[in-house]
């Protein structure tokens, strides 16, 4: 029973500020998820990695143990679900990227630092920013058939990242005063990326959900195994295993969805997957929390 509130104690915080999101839409006030996104993607979530990055006790080599397993667990879903979709027969360009990169940041930044703290959340950050990298190049190649390596370099949320790094290998810190404010600015990230989760699905409309819920029960499956095996291989502490585990086996980005839009793949079932793989994880994730604690 102990171990029940734990789970409901970290987990409703985050789909009650996504519901929060979604009962905004459904009673019809006015949302800008662009403005809200650039602010948190550009400003706020920039902040909170570098500041969760220089602060936290990760050792170098921890850090460098976490990144290398991180990018094995993603190649390592990227071969299981090519072979899934090819299996399938289903169009390549629709669905494998979806099913590859997941909601690392509007859900697995706030459920990491909920369950394992500021450790967690620094953790998070990392996996958070290797997918990110993963996701604006070859994910968009997926999709779109070309990569975008200057996006990447232009992303503030990359930047943090690396100076976060930099200051955690030099034990660095920034002025007190500054990194109040950095602090500040980046404690806005976590409500907004949770409540514009809650109103992008509001938003979304889709038809037919029956192949986006094997499609989602096999993307949990596969990342799972993936998450746990590459920590297990690289013998990352338990709370780091814990934590890329979660990361990685987050549900369909909402930012999938868009991506399909902009470069003219099917979009329908890539919402579809978004809505599926979110409801899904109301209940997939509490349980693979209660399994990692």
């Amino acid at each position: 029973m102990n171990l029940v509130l734990t789970v409901i104690e970290i987990t409703a915080p985050v789909f009650l500020l996504a519901a929060i999101g979604f009962g905004w839409v459904k009673l019809g006030f006015e949302y800008r998820v662009e403005f809200v996104t650039r602010l948190s993607m550009t400003l706020s979530v920039p902040c909170l990695i570098f500041v969760a990055l220089m602060k936290t006790r990760i050792t170098p080599e921890a850090l460098a143990a976490l990144s290398l397993a991180s990018l094995t667990a993603y190649v390592a879903v990227a071969l299981l679900m090519l072979a899934v979709v090819t299996l399938a027969g289903i169009d390549r360009r629709t669905y494998l990227s979806p099913l590859i990169f997941g909601n690392t940041g509007n859900l697995g930044l706030p459920l990491a630092l909920f369950a394992f703290g500021d450790t967690g959340l620094g953790y998070a950050v990392v996996v958070f920013a290797v997918m990110a990298v993963l996701s604006f190049t070859i994910g968009i190649w997926m999709v779109a058939g070309a990569g975008s390596l200057g996006r990447v370099l232009r992303e503030p949320l990359v930047w943090g990242t690396l100076l976060g790094a930099l200051f955690l290998i030099n034990g660095w810190q920034t002025p007190l005063f500054l990194t109040h404010t950095l602090e500040l600015v980046g404690q806005m990230a976590i409500p907004l990326m949770l409540i514009t989760l809650g109103v992008a699905v509001a938003r979304l409309e889709t038809a037919a959900l029956g192949q986006a819920v094997w499609l989602s029960l096999i993307k949990v499956v596969v990342c799972v195994a993936a998450g746990a095996g590459a920590g297990l291989w690289f013998g990352l502490d338990p709370v780091a295993l814990a934590v890329l585990t979660l990361q990685v086996a987050t549900p369909v980005a909402v930012t999938s969805y868009l991506i399909a839009v902009k470069y003219g793949a099917d979009a329908q079932p890539v919402a579809g997957l978004v809505v599926v793989s979110t409801v899904m994880s109301v209940v997939a994730l509490p349980l693979i929390l209660a399994f990692v604690i």
